[in-house]
């Protein structure tokens, strides 16, 4: 008899060489120097780790996170924009997905987000 602990086939944890970033988004807040991340990851056995960077569109890097050995596969982080008077602009948000080494990572993904002009 075989019982199925898991009710959708698409979320049983897989070993670690099958795990990858299948979503990555950016959402910032009304206050401009925040930004929600949403990153979601194929179910694990093995906790990965993750570095998140966002640079402004010249390069400079604004913000960066590093999760070492995540327990999640649906993670909600905030990030903070730092070291500019004004964080209007295009940023590029990364994020690496890896295990022993980053060099290279196992997977990455790369978006691109803008954060408006203040309205008042």
């Amino acid at each position: 008899m075989e019982i199925n602990l898991f009710n959708d086939a698409n979320l049983v944890p897989q070993p670690k060489h099958k795990v990858k970033i299948e979503e990555l988004r950016a959402a910032p807040y009304p206050d401009r120097f925040r930004v929600k991340v949403n990153l979601k990851l194929t179910p694990f056995q093995e906790r990965p780790n993750l570095l998140i960077t966002a640079r402004r569109l010249d390069g400079r890097l604004v913000s960066d996170l590093d999760v070492i050995a995540t327990m999640h596969f649906e993670n909600e982080f905030t990030i903070h924009i730092r070291g500019v008077d004004d964080p209007s602009g295009e940023y590029t948000l990364a994020a690496e997905l890896y295990y022993e080494t980053r060099d290279p990572p196992q997977d990455a993904a790369q978006i691109s987000f803008v954060i408006q002009q203040d309205a008042y």
